[in-house]
């Protein structure tokens, strides 16, 4: 079987598999947010800031694009060949499980800052890399490279704002 063709069984478990690796990584930065309701309400925020009730719906809708992003580089081109594109997108949902730690759960607005940067780059790789297999993976992650860029400025602001809460 070639790689850029594989079965429609294959691809299922593809598409699952990518949705279920994505959505451990979510899990596991909401893990540290169970009490960021709460805690965001206590913030100085910016007048720009959006409501809280907004954060789980776009967080949802873009980790399902990034899910499906992924999988069109694997079945374009192959787990061989998308492999580097593959690990740069594993980086990066390392990095975005992170910075709710950072953030929510150790209070550290600095280093929370600086990751959420870092997430932007590794986000910007990704899609290029994703760019070289498939254009339309790639253009599936620019609504999240948008939305992270939002948030570091979100996140910058908010840090300013609460030295105290998030650690001057």
């Amino acid at each position: 079987m070639h790689p850029t063709n594989p079965s429609t069984p294959a691809q299922a478990l593809g598409l699952l598999l990518s949705l279920a690796l994505t959505f451990l990584a979510a899990a596991l930065g909401s893990l540290a947010s169970v009490n960021a309701p709460q805690f965001y309400a206590q913030l100085v925020r910016p007048s720009w800031a959006p409501p809280g009730w907004l954060f789980g719906p776009v967080w949802s809708a873009l980790y399902t694009l990034m899910a499906v992003a992924a999988w069109l580089a694997w079945r374009k081109s192959g787990l061989q060949r998308a492999r580097p594109a593959l690990m740069l997108y594993a980086a990066q949902l390392a990095a975005n499980a992170l910075w709710s730690w950072l953030f929510f759960q150790w209070q550290l607005g600095n280093a929370a800052f600086a990751e959420v940067l870092l997430l932007w780059g590794l986000i910007a790789a990704t899609a290029l890399a994703f760019w070289r297999l498939e254009r339309l993976a790639a253009w599936l992650l620019l609504p999240y490279w948008l939305w992270v860029g939002f948030a570091s400025a979100l996140s910058w602001a908010t840090w300013q704002l609460n030295p105290a809460l998030l650690g001057g």
